[in-house]
């Protein structure tokens, strides 16, 4: 039996359409056959909470649209779900993050701290 994670994945479900829309560059990056790349994209997702975009309060909507405005607007709501739920944007999107850490939005994550934390959960 694993033991529980200390980690929650939360998105909503644009992410499943951002994913469709990368398949190819994913497939390219990882190697993998169509087959491959799907079924760890299930597995993947399967470990996500997905979160209604209505469910957001506005405050942190509008935040996050000033803050992704003339950075990249399909980004919006996954800062604004980041903000709402106080967590942390798993992203390796450098131009986002360079836009927003220019604004002073720095709450993101990086895989090698993702595996960090997890290898060191009790």
């Amino acid at each position: 039996m694993q033991p529980k994670s200390r980690l929650n994945f939360y998105s909503t479900e644009n992410l499943l359409a951002e994913i469709e829309e990368h398949s190819d560059k994913l497939k390219k990056l990882s190697k993998y056959s169509d087959y491959e790349l799907h079924r760890v994209i299930q597995i993947l997702t399967s470990k996500i909470r997905f979160i209604n975009v209505n469910l957001i309060p506005k405050k942190f909507y509008s935040k996050a649209e000033l803050l992704t405005n003339g950075v990249d607007l399909d980004d919006t709501e996954f800062v604004a779900l980041t903000d709402h739920v106080r967590g942390r944007l798993w992203s390796g999107d450098k131009e986002l993050i360079a836009g927003l850490r220019k604004r002073k939005w720095d709450k993101f994550i990086s895989t090698d701290e993702l595996h960090k934390f997890s290898s060191n959960r009790n």
